[in-house]
Parts: C-alpha cells; structure tokens; sequence
C-alpha cells in the first residue's frame, strides 16, 4: 500500500519539478498584481494559475495566489526569494515562495471513530491528497491497524482531563521529532490545551459535526435532534484557544425530515463529516487558503 503512493509521489515530482507557489497577503494599493507579475517575468517564470481578492479595494487586505513554471526552480529558490525581498518590504507583504514538491508533513489525530481517518487516508493512498502522513496519534487503540496497515508509525498517548499536560507534552515531542507542518484532527474527541495550539497556529485542522455556528461544543447531534433542525451538517475549521470558534475552511450540509432520529442524523453527518474534511486538508496542502483574522480566503 505504502508502495502505491510512493509510485505517485514520485510522478508528482516529476511532473512538477519546476511548479512553484507564491502567497502574498498586504495592505491593498495600486500596483501589487504588476510588480509580482513583472518580478516573475524578469526571472523567467510563466504564470500557471492566478487568484486574488481584496476585502476593500479603497483600504482593506489584498491576497494573491500565484502558481508559476521556471526551470531549475529548486536550485534557484533561495534567489529568488532574495530577490522579491525587496518588492515585498515596499508593499508591506507577508509572503511564502515555495516549489509545490515540497510536500508537508502531516500527523493525523484520532480517538475511537474512524471514519475521517480513512478518507484521509485513502486520499493519500489513492494520491489526491499529496502530503507525507509522517504519523497517527490516538488516545486509543481502536485505529492502529488502519494506519499500521499502509506502513504508517502509530502512538497510542492516553488522553483525559486528569493527564492533559502530561499527554501533551508527549505529543509535541513526537511533532517535533517528525517535523511536522499540519495536524489534522480526524474527529480527535480531546480538547487543546492554549499551549498546544500556539505551538501550531493556523496549522490544526479540526472537523466539528454540526454547521457551526451552530451547536458549538458536545453532543450537536442530539441538540439538533431536540430542537429538530431540517439541515444538518459538518465544519471543518483552524483550530484556537476559543472553541469551536476558529477561521472556517470548509463546510457542508444535508437535508434531513423528523423522520430521522439520532442515529440517522450520525449516519448522514459522518459522510459530510469525511468530505468537508478531506476537502478543507487538501486546500490547505495546495496552499489555497489564507486567514484574515476569524475568516479566510480559500482560492479555488
């Protein structure tokens, strides 16, 4: 299994050796699109793929995503980001330059349900996912044989209210020792410390079982029950220190009748559940979602 994907990491390399990405987020003024376009064209870069938004043309916050081809992209990286140094400083920009084969580390939290996890990982495995899952992490043991199974290292870390810290801090070792960039919590039924979370900041992805705002917190599916909501649905979110309140990614709903009890809501939410998730977890892989402030742009 581990093999299949390695197959179509390495197409994936071949195939966009030369693909890089340009982020850009700054204050919005006349001339930000013709400087970076000019820059790339100077270095000899051909633009791919090109999105931008502004929240108020007349003042607000411009974001711009470019995706470009240039040969011998990964030995002049380091030049080029030299080199845009100084568009970005006159423009006030927050910017990221990077080849698209830079794949990010990912580690995958789970607890006793699994079913988020297997989209994650069969996306992955089928390869429209392009990400290096480094690890599992869960406060049970239910999940080891799936990530087992596809040669992925597994850690069974207890977690409750009563050893919170003392898991935590065994998590972020294992984070840190396999360097990662992205946690995706697969319905991770644990609640983040603040220290945690400032560890990763925009970078923990969270799916929650309710179309949030509403039914923030435990049991949204009973709450949606009782007070009999004809749409349920799934967010899937950054995480912050405020629950459940985090810049939203991704969402999805779909209609149910009185007819549908409790269990049924959990049937029809654990679809949603896996395809706003996997939706929310690729975008950010691609790069193609920026946070402004609670909000965030997501290009598509």
């Amino acid at each position: 299994m581990q093999a299949m994907n390695k197959e179509k990491q390495e197409k994936f390399h071949e195939t966009f050796a030369n693909r890089g990405r340009l982020l850009v987020k700054c204050p919005d003024r006349p001339g930000i699109v013709s400087a970076v376009s000019a820059f790339l064209f100077e270095h000899g870069a051909n633009i791919i793929e090109s999105s931008q938004y502004s929240t108020d043309p007349s003042g607000g916050i411009f974001t711009l995503r470019i995706e470009f081809e240039l040969e011998g992209l990964s030995s002049n990286i380091a030049v080029l980001e030299d080199n845009f140094m100084p568009i970005a400083g006159s423009f006030e920009m927050e910017w990221q330059l990077s080849p698209v084969t830079k794949l990010k580390q990912t580690a995958v939290f789970v607890s006793k349900e699994p079913h988020c996890l297997l989209e994650i990982l069969w996306a992955w495995q089928s390869g429209e996912m392009m990400t290096d899952i480094a690890l599992v992490i869960s406060n049970h043991n239910a999940c080891r044989p799936m990530a087992e199974s596809l040669g992925i290292p597994f850690y069974h870390v207890p977690a409750s209210k009563e050893n919170r810290k003392e898991a935590e801090k065994q998590q972020l070792s294992l984070l840190k020792e396999y360097e990662i960039d992205l946690i995706i919590l697969a319905r991770y039924m644990q609640i983040l410390t603040p220290d945690f979370v400032s560890s990763y900041p925009n970078a923990i992805i969270n799916i929650h079982h309710s179309f949030l705002p509403a039914f923030i917190g435990a049991r949204p599916y009973e709450r949606a029950y009782e007070r009999g909501v004809k749409l349920i649905g799934a967010t899937s979110h950054y995480v912050t220190t405020d629950l459940d309140e985090g810049p939203i990614i991704e969402q999805g709903v779909e209609r149910v009748t009185h007819h549908d009890h409790t269990d049924e809501l959990k049937r029809i939410g654990r679809s949603i559940e896996r395809s706003v998730l996997a939706r929310a977890v690729k975008w950010h892989l691609e790069d193609r979602v920026l946070v402004l402030g609670n909000k965030t742009v997501v290009f598509s």
